[in-house]
């Protein structure tokens, strides 16, 4: 609610160039500072000339000021500097100063000379020098103000075009995972049909649980880590229905998942194409060992299966590369996933920051 405030869209006075309330307020507080400066440094107006005196004083200078800085960022940057029309710029900034230094001196020279009588200040030439100079620094301040907050703002708009790039994406490819897994439970379900297995109404009944948290619990960012150890079980064992040898099939899971959050649909990739590319291939005494390790933070998973000369010819799914891609988009930084393709081994290690998750 405040960040909405502070994005709310104002009309200043004077002007019909809507700004934001940070904006304003920024700008506000900028003036404050100045003004407060003028009031510390021309107090002595107060003794020297009366209050009324000093009130103009510091009032005119600030007024002056205001208007050559805000011609300056809202019409001459815009206009000439950022167009790369540097000659026209700084010479209508040059002029604007000196339309400043002519009114400005002409009243110091007055309220100095003639008002509170002679001083070292009434010197035209030192008047003009003074305003000169301290009108470059304020200037040079507002101007550096402004880059900065626009500045600001486009790193804003680009941090959140690349977070929307990053969601379209990791959507993409977390659309590819659906249509994927489907497939291979339906080939699984079509094999158990073709035996007229009495195991097939067990397989529609898991395949409709994991359907519902594929189409409901995974459109979130993230999901609780027992939901998707538990999706993970009840894959391995539609797989493991498959199969009329009885490969050895394992997932050990150590720690505790409760409270933790992870990307949904992360860990299935590793599982499947260890059955695909791995045990799936493989005639007899084919295998698959996972082992799942939740720590404090972070959490480690280990795939291992076993692996035929037909794998080691296969060019592989799409599984493996699209989990690597999620990984860099999802934990840049706080992730780590390690293949090691031997000749009768196939493992996969991947471990997962969940702190910052």
């Amino acid at each position: 609610m405040e960040k909405a405030f502070f994005e709310k869209q104002v009309r200043l006075p004077f002007s019909n160039r809507p700004v934001t309330v940070k904006y304003a307020l920024v700008h506000a507080c900028y003036w404050l500072l100045v003004t407060g400066f003028f009031l510390y440094e021309k107090r002595y107006l107060i003794v020297k000339a009366s209050l009324n005196f000093f009130a103009i004083c510091v009032i005119a200078r600030v007024v002056l000021l205001m208007v050559i800085a805000y011609l300056n960022i809202h019409y001459f940057l815009p206009r000439y500097l950022l167009k790369k029309r540097y000659a026209r710029y700084f010479g209508l900034v040059f002029v604007s100063i000196l339309g400043y230094l002519f009114i400005q001196s002409l009243f110091d020279y007055y309220l100095y000379g003639y008002v509170i009588g002679p001083l070292r200040n009434s010197n035209l030439v030192e008047a003009v020098s003074y305003n000169f100079f301290s009108t470059l620094w304020y200037l040079a301040l507002m101007l550096a103000l402004k880059l900065s907050i626009d500045w600001y703002e486009q790193q804003r708009i680009l941090q959140k075009i690349v977070v929307e790039k990053l969601n379209a994406e990791v959507n993409f490819l977390r659309s590819q995972v659906n249509p994927h897994f489907l497939f291979n439970i339906l080939n699984n379900l079509y094999a158990l049909t073709l035996k007229k297995s009495d195991l097939a109404p067990e397989v529609v009944l898991k395949l409709s649980e994991m359907m519902e948290y594929m189409l409901y619990d995974s459109d979130d960012t993230t999901v609780s880590l027992d939901k998707e150890i538990s999706y993970l079980h009840n894959y391995i064992e539609l797989e493991r229905i498959r199969y009329d040898n009885n490969p050895d099939i394992s997932l050990e899971v150590a720690g505790n998942p409760d409270g933790k959050e992870i990307a949904p649909l992360l860990l299935l990739p590793l599982v499947e194409n260890a059955f695909k590319h791995g045990v799936s291939r493989k005639s007899d005494h084919g295998w698959l060992h996972g082992k799942i390790h939740v720590g404090p933070s972070a959490i480690e998973v280990t795939i291992e299966n076993s692996k035929s000369n037909a794998a080691r010819e296969s060019k592989g799914g799409i599984g493996l590369a699209n989990l690597r891609k999620r990984l860099e988009l999802l934990y840049p930084s706080r992730h780590s996933l390690r293949i090691d393709d031997q000749q009768e081994r196939f493992s996969v290690f991947m471990e997962i920051n969940l702190a910052n998750a």
